[in-house]
């Protein structure tokens, strides 16, 4: 069966950019659902009376679900079609946003959640995908950067719309605020996103070993990385478990992709050079973005103990000023090599993780307006040459599979950073702690006075007990060192991260070159 397509060109223009757009909301929701409920869990697990170890499922099992679709979603659109695809995406997060918001004990939510990972996920790569059918020439320049925005702005974005909404209404509304945009979506995509046909063809021979291997590896890579630095990596018998399903899934999954006829991920694009680099700097820049989501509230929330919405309000600088980025990327990127605008990215994020180092206990909003600002606009400049550089290259046969493959990199990249920097926080604490106390004697007359105002505050309320306010003072003292020792791991972690962007700017002019994007032709009008 040969798809007959509404090829791009009998479109007009206004009717491909509203197009577009419609699918750009199914994806900005799709994002921002990662991490919505990263400064409300406290509040979720309260709701649901649920600890903190099963609450981390809230997120965990929405990532696990959705890195697992990711790279079904170019097969499926195959199959389906692309607005279908689209639409049953649509109206599955939509459904199961709902069923998250009525979610009546803890088990109920992770299934939920889940499901709304697994059935939203596919909104991620289809964008990319109609991104480069419908536009050519400088209006594709504009609409890889609305994606790159999109992919980088909405889990950016997420902590500060989810705390604001738990503080204002109630963690239920963290998912019914999915519901008007989700059925929008579900109806207008299919009126006018008509790009492709189902093949139902493909269903026949189609590689579900090699489907069934993926998600084995996926599933389990994400749950050994998500959990790892909580249970000590490979001194938890669970995680030393899947870990190793994991490795010898992962083998037998690339081996089917390289050795059968039609693989559903297709690992052969990786031979293209800018192809294969591309998927490099998208797996950095998820480790950029996403490491530094999940540190700067955890900071706020562990050390200067702030509100949900404290810490939204303190993170938001970054989505403001990558918004103001679009406009001056959009005039570079028509005029210069997109290969050092990218380096120039790269760049001021590896600048903005520098800013981070100097980070001390009493930072909050003001203090992290500067290193957020520089963040925000870097991710504008990182992001989206690479999604040109990577996709725009591309036949369009290859483009649907190969997408899957790009955004898979990116939240794999968010994955293990999330999970490299846990294990800094969890490694590095003890250590900057130790080094703390040795200074800590009779000798540091600071410590010693310090101690001693402090036991008499502490006696004299607890009614002249001079053993209980020495006690108390020493407690005192303990929370203080530690608090210093997890400042300095913070600073640790954004070190880190920031020497990915170190590495992926050395790696930049391996790329090719990529012309100028010329003007329009006709039947793209």
């Amino acid at each position: 069966m040969t798809p007959a397509v509404t090829a791009p060109g009998e479109m007009s223009q206004g009717a491909k950019i509203f197009a577009f757009s419609t699918m750009c909301v199914g994806f900005f929701i799709a994002l921002l659902d990662i991490q919505i409920v990263s400064a409300s869990l406290r509040d979720i697990g309260g709701g649901l009376s649920a600890g903190m170890d099963e609450t981390a499922w809230v997120q965990t099992s929405y990532l696990i679900a959705e890195i697992v679709v990711i790279p079904l979603s170019g097969w499926l659109s195959r199959v389906m079609s692309t607005r279908w695809l689209f639409c049953a995406s649509a109206v599955g997060f939509t459904a199961t946003s709902l069923m998250c918001g009525w979610a009546w004990n803890i088990e109920s939510m992770i299934a939920f959640r889940a499901l709304q990972g697994f059935l939203g996920g596919s909104m991620i790569p289809t964008v990319f995908t109609t991104a480069f059918i419908y536009f050519t020439g400088p209006q594709r320049v504009i609409a890889a950067a609305t994606v790159g925005a999109i992919s980088s702005l909405a889990p950016t974005l997420g902590p500060t719309v989810g705390g604001w909404i738990t503080d204002n209404y109630s963690w239920h509304w963290l998912f019914f605020v999915n519901l008007v945009p989700g059925i929008f979506v579900a109806i207008v995509v299919p009126m006018l996103v008509k790009v492709d046909k189902p093949n139902l063809l493909l269903l026949r021979g189609a590689d579900y070993i090699g489907m069934a291997f993926m998600a084995v590896f996926l599933g389990t890579l994400e749950y050994t990385l998500e959990e790892g630095p909580r249970w000590g990596w490979l001194d938890d018998g669970t995680i030393r478990t899947t870990a190793w399903i994991a490795g010898v899934s992962g083998v037998i999954f690339i081996w089917r992709s390289l050795s059968f006829v039609r693989p559903v991920v297709d690992l052969r694009a990786l031979k293209d050079r800018n192809f294969a680099l591309g998927c490099l700097f998208s797996f950095l820049t998820g480790i950029g973005i996403f490491a530094t989501i999940y540190l700067t509230p955890l900071f706020l929330a562990t050390v200067r103990g702030l509100s949900a919405q404290q810490i939204g309000w303190s993170v938001f600088s970054t989505g403001l000023f990558q918004i103001s980025a679009i406009p001056v990327y959009t005039f570079l990127a028509k005029r210069y090599d997109l290969r050092w605008i990218m380096m120039f990215g790269f760049i001021c994020f590896a600048a903005s993780m520098y800013e981070f180092t100097w980070i001390t206990h009493d930072w909050s909003g003001r203090e992290l307006l500067l290193p957020q600002a520089l963040r925000g606009f870097a991710q504008q400049f990182a992001v989206a040459p690479t999604v040109t550089l990577t996709l725009g290259g591309l036949a369009p046969d290859r483009l649907k599979l190969a997408s899957g493959l790009f955004n898979l990199m990116r939240n794999l990249g968010g994955a293990i950073g999330i999970a490299g920097c846990g294990t800094i926080l969890n490694d590095r604490t003890n250590l900057h702690f130790l080094r703390l106390a040795e200074h800590l004697n009779s000798n540091n007359v600071a410590a010693t006075d310090m101690l001693a105002t402090a036991t008499r505050a502490n006696t004299a309320a607890l009614g002249g007990d001079a053993v209980h306010g020495h006690l108390a003072a020493m407690q005192q003292l303990w929370s203080l060192t530690m608090r210093e020792a997890q400042t300095l791991t913070y600073a640790d972690a954004f070190i880190a991260v920031g020497l990915c962007f170190v590495f992926a700017t050395i790696m930049v002019p391996l790329m090719r070159k990529v012309a100028a994007p010329k003007a329009p032709t006709a039947d793209a009008h």
